[in-house]
């Protein structure tokens, strides 16, 4: 990998409403310098899951400027090339991706869908919490390699590794 920082990464659901815009915020604090991040999904919601926001700003992160957008945004003369596109669901990685600029590196970090629980809100916070934790864990684990001093080949094992890599289990205490 080159020296050039910030790198570009680029994180891929399918309706870029949970999962992807949680990987996006955890990066923009973890990486900030180091990395800029972007999400887009294959087929939008057009709008945050209620609980990915009520998450984020508990968490005191920025959400004025996130929204749901289409993986179409970033294609074309003036695309980003991007040094790093992760899929953060299944579907995402079953898809046939566009074509992007550069030669990124592609990893896939299956979380499941915390938008998917029905219940009650606890579930859903609950749900929301082991994605982001599992999004947090992952994520920290890429900002925190040498990615100046590793070849392409090392970095692509690394993350490969770090899509496997399953969080702590949460602290509970009394």
């Amino acid at each position: 990998m080159s020296d050039q920082t910030p790198y570009d990464i680029l994180f891929l659901c399918t309706g870029n409403s949970a999962r992807s815009i949680l990987a996006e915020s955890i990066m923009q604090r973890l990486g900030a310098g180091k990395f800029r991040a972007y999400s887009a999904g294959s087929h939008p919601k057009g709008e945050i899951h209620r609980g990915a926001l009520k998450l984020l700003k508990a968490s005191g992160y920025p959400v004025d400027h996130l929204r749901s957008k289409s993986w179409d945004e970033f294609e074309g003369e003036h695309a980003v090339a991007f040094d790093f596109i992760v899929t953060v669901c299944d579907n995402a990685a079953g898809e046939v991706c566009p074509m992007w600029p550069g030669k990124p590196i592609r990893a896939h970090w299956g979380v499941p869908d915390p938008a998917a629980v029905e219940g009650s809100e606890s579930a859903v916070a609950l749900a929301f919490a082991e994605a982001y934790r599992a999004l947090y864990a992952r994520i920290g684990l890429l900002t925190s390699l040498p990615l100046a001093e590793l070849d392409a080949l090392s970095v692509q094992r690394e993350m490969d590794l770090i899509g496997q890599a399953a969080p702590a289990p949460p602290v509970y205490l009394d």
